[in-house]
């Protein structure tokens, strides 16, 4: 069947399915009809092309997507509850089940740190059956880095009686490419915990939609 250009993206979303959708659709379906500065069509574009992509555009705090000519409160409210909604859905692996491997907690790290405007440094915490106890943010910081104390990591450790940590944090740069900084705070960790009996497993870098070990 050939597709209709001129198909509007809600049509095209209940004929189709989501799946079929552009970015720009999406988004166009999320923003509404557009305002008399902008269209539809043209506020989506102009979103993707100013904050670079869904990721960005989803992670984006309100005050940087009110300051887009075009967005006002409902729009940004609409966005901002999307966002909040693929985080809730996009589960953690349940609580009180082994971990398989540290790379199991990908799609969860994805879907919350994946365009955050700023570095966050975190933790999965498991038990000696390599269990997980609880998963929490620990440190917030800059665009470019964040100040992580290691005593307070194995403090918070030693608090939900963990054996075993997996470590994260994200690059708002988008590059997937561990600093020396990075593998200096890896090292000190490991030390650190190692002297409490407690393994490190990894240290995870999230870079935009992917991934990678600092450690393993």
């Amino acid at each position: 069947m050939t597709p209709n250009i001129n198909e509007q993206p809600r049509e095209k979303l209940l004929k189709r399915g989501a799946a079929s959708l552009t970015d720009s659709e999406l988004l166009r379906i999320l923003v509404g009809p557009g305002s008399s500065l902008a269209s539809g069509s043209q506020l989506a574009d102009h979103l993707l092309e100013r904050l670079g992509g869904l990721t960005a555009i989803l992670a984006a705090p309100a005050p940087q997507l009110l300051s887009i000519v075009g967005m006002g409160p409902a729009k940004v409210s609409i966005l901002s509850a999307a966002a909040e909604a693929a985080r809730r859905a996009t589960e953690s692996p349940p609580l009180g089940n082994p971990l398989p491997n540290p790379m199991a907690l990908a799609p969860w790290l994805i879907a919350h740190l994946a365009g955050r405007p700023h570095e966050v440094f975190g933790a999965a915490f498991l038990d000696s059956r390599k269990r997980l106890i609880r998963i929490e943010e620990l440190f917030r910081g800059s665009l470019s880095q964040t100040s992580v104390y290691p005593r307070e990591v194995a403090s918070r450790a030693l608090q939900l009686n963990a054996a075993n940590l997996v470590i994260f944090h994200n690059h708002p740069s988008g590059l997937a490419q561990a600093s020396m900084a990075d593998i200096r705070l890896t090292t000190s960790l490991r030390s650190l915990l190692g002297q409490l009996d407690i393994e490190l497993l990894d240290h995870l870098l999230v870079a935009g939609n992917q991934v990678v070990s600092i450690s393993s």
